[in-house]
């Protein structure tokens, strides 16, 4: 019904239309949100591993792995998001092809952690994220340097070196 009103509307009186040809403004990308999420998929494992080795099954302990679950579901999806929103407005096929296979392979890595608590498929999360950061700047042409990051777990991650 609206639909109809405001398209009377504007045959009587038009408007300009605004377009636009991304989400954000352009060169407002960063990969570091998918990178931190990723590396709190891990760091979820980690406590989940660590709170299991208690065995206390008293309702501190549901209640913290509850917690653990939802933040590592959500971090996950934040990362992967993220890694999708780069990939879809930024990245152009024809001069960067083989983004699509690691996208792909993030994706795949991504939805493994959320159905699992295997510390070896968040670590391999946070990797390929790293490649593709590591991608995202060098089309930047801002050089990366790895290092551990600064919190748990400490993993090695791909940082741009302004």
């Amino acid at each position: 019904m609206f639909y109809h009103l405001f398209e009377a509307l504007d045959k009587r009186s038009p408007f300009a239309r605004a377009q636009a040809h991304c989400d954000v403004p352009c060169g407002i990308y960063d990969p570091s949100t998918a990178q931190i999420a990723a590396l709190t998929v891990v760091r979820m494992m980690d406590l989940m591993i660590a709170e299991q080795a208690d065995h206390e099954h008293n309702a501190g302990h549901i209640n913290s792995m509850a917690r653990y679950i939802e933040v590592k579901e959500e971090s996950a999806e934040k990362a992967k998001q993220e890694v999708r929103i780069i990939w879809g407005d930024y990245f152009k096929k024809d001069k960067h092809p083989n983004v699509d296979e690691l996208v792909h392979k993030i994706m795949q890595l991504g939805s493994k952690t959320r159905q699992t608590a295997d510390r070896d498929s968040g670590v391999a999360f946070v990797e390929a994220i790293n490649e593709f950061a590591a991608i995202f700047w060098e089309t930047k042409g801002v050089a990366t340097k790895k290092a551990k990051a600064p919190y748990a777990p400490a993993l090695e991650m791909v940082y741009p070196d302004l």
